[in-house]
């Protein structure tokens, strides 16, 4: 799959170079120059990426494992990357850290020189299109190499794919849009150098091509050092020109600061030229005075930028430095304007005014609550990122709540019960790289009294007669084993005896007008 993936990169790229050469070309009647193609190309990109990345202008582990979320951010045994459009300036760690690779996407940077890649035993493609590369080079302990794209460099030493001929895999390489492509017996020469050659610039070789430029090679390789020549004397000039533009860019730069007003574009303050009264007249008209001046910046500001892109210039490698500068600059100016206008952002509030603790999640990681009945405790499981160092994490465990800063970002959980702050304790795991909060719970002491007896009160003349506060008593759950939690049960015997027992009625000598009438039946 990663080989069809290749190649379909590879055909889809050849085939926009193409159809945008040959659509110049119907439009203008000639070739496009490599700046209008590269331009072109460029703004391709621009629109398949919705916005300019970020400037990152060296190699680091952490951009490297940022974009290796495919192999779950391990870099060692990474054999695919791509880090186009990084901006990147030079070539470095990777033959270090990635020695497994076997595709590398480096298209659409600005890097200026082929280095750092030999110990790429693995490497079967690489792609360098749209960068600041003049010479080929350092490509020779790549042995396994099948495919190298250049498209839209500076290669004006055309001689130097000579230094391929070691690659005896090549089957692919693709030079257009470089000067080089455009000197006479230019595809002769790399025909002929490199036999070992299937396609050129997206187009197959034949046997014929091959026989006829090696034939004409003594020839054709004349006209290539004539020509490279002539290159090497416009590139010096050209160099010299951007050198003089950059020194005179810097002194500009140097006048408008000594001759600008103060950093707030308002006039420096002179005490001994106005007095304080005329001050103090003047105050209502300040104001205005302090938005006029920003005004006037703003406008200059944008009369430079327009006047920077309006301003012809010549496609080197200086000039897209340069526009890099630029567009870098104003990049920081407008987020140091969209800074001022957000302000500052309020602190989160972790705990109410009342005192109450509130469930926040800023990080948003994912967590599961244990309630760990059998050791008495409740346990955290907290997933936070698996490569982050544990140094960006603080955990804060309260009685009745937990908190975690996982790199400045708030965690807190109010907790189900009281736990044990001095007695808990967190760690990460291993494999997963989880944070695990484990928190005693605070004892809870179960306490329950012993029943008493219910005690039955007994008269001389036999009438049952118990107390009503004994009825009342509740029984409760005794704890500890020892002691006794069942009923009296002799006294249960006893009550049913006293209710089972008739009592004897006699007439009370209150009740003086009382008759016993013998054909009543007793009451049972």
């Amino acid at each position: 799959m990663a080989e069809v993936a290749t190649f379909l990169v590879g055909v889809r790229q050849a085939l926009t170079v193409k159809v945008r050469i040959e659509a110049w070309s119907q439009r203008s009647g000639q070739a496009p120059s490599p700046g209008q193609l590269e331009a072109s190309l460029r703004s391709q990109c621009c629109l398949e990426s919705k916005q300019w990345r970020p400037v990152n202008s060296r190699v680091t582990e952490d951009l490297i494992r940022r974009n290796a979320e495919h192999n779950d951010c391990v870099i060692f045994s990474l054999e695919e990357l791509s880090l186009h459009q990084q901006e990147i300036e030079r070539l470095e760690h990777i033959d270090k850290w990635c020695r497994d690779l076997k595709i590398l996407y480096l298209q659409n940077n600005l890097i200026g020189k082929i280095e750092n890649v030999s110990k790429l035993k693995k490497l079967e493609y690489l792609n360098l299109a749209l960068n600041n590369i003049e010479k080929i080079e350092n490509l020779e302990g790549c042995e396994v190499l099948t495919k190298l794209d250049l498209t839209v460099n500076f290669i004006g030493e055309l001689s130097s794919v000579k230094s391929l001929t070691h690659n005896i895999h090549l089957k692919e390489l693709f030079l257009m849009g470089n000067p080089c492509a455009d000197f006479d017996g230019y595809r002769q020469f790399v025909v002929a150098t490199l036999q070992q050659l299937k396609w050129l610039d997206g187009k197959e070789i034949d046997r014929s091509e091959r026989i006829q430029a090696l034939q004409n090679y003594s020839v054709i390789e004349q006209q290539i050092r004539d020509q490279e020549k002539a290159y090497h004397l416009r590139r010096a000039q050209e160099k010299e020109e951007a050198l003089r533009k950059l020194a005179e860019h810097c002194e500009n730069e140097g006048k408008k600061r000594r001759s600008s007003p103060g950093f707030d574009g308002l006039p420096y303050p002179d005490t001994h030229a106005t007095p304080p009264s005329t001050l103090e007249s003047k105050g209502h008209v300040q104001v205005p005075e302090i938005q006029e001046a920003h005004d006037t910046k703003r406008l200059n500001e944008s009369e430079d930028d327009l006047e920077f892109w309006n301003k012809p210039s010549v496609f080197t490698p200086e000039s897209r430095l340069e526009t890099l500068r630029h567009m870098e600059k104003q990049r920081k100016e407008q987020e140091k304007l969209s800074e001022k206008k957000k302000g500052v952002k309020p602190p989160r509030t972790l705990i109410t005014e009342s005192g109450k603790a509130l469930n926040v999640n800023e990080p948003k990681l994912d967590f599961f609550l244990k309630d760990d009945e059998k050791h008495n405790q409740i346990i955290l499981d907290l997933a936070v990122y698996r490569y982050m160092d544990t140094s960006l994490i603080e955990v804060d465990v309260q009685p009745m709540y937990v908190r975690v800063m996982v790199k400045g970002k708030p965690f807190q959980l109010v907790l189900p019960a009281e736990v044990k702050p001095d007695s808990s304790s967190a760690k990460r795991s291993q494999t997963t790289g989880h944070l695990v909060i484990s928190m005693p719970k605070v004892e809870e002491v179960i306490t329950g009294s012993r029943r008493t007896p219910k005690s039955v009160k007994t008269t001389s003349d036999g009438s049952r007669e118990q107390t009503h506060t004994s009825s009342k008593q509740i029984e409760k759950l005794e704890v500890d084993p020892s002691k006794h939690s069942f009923p009296d049960v002799t006294s249960i015997v006893q009550e049913k005896k006293h209710m089972s027992r008739r009592p004897e009625t006699a007439p009370s000598e209150e009740a003086s007008d009382f008759e016993d009438n013998p054909e009543v039946p007793p009451l049972i």
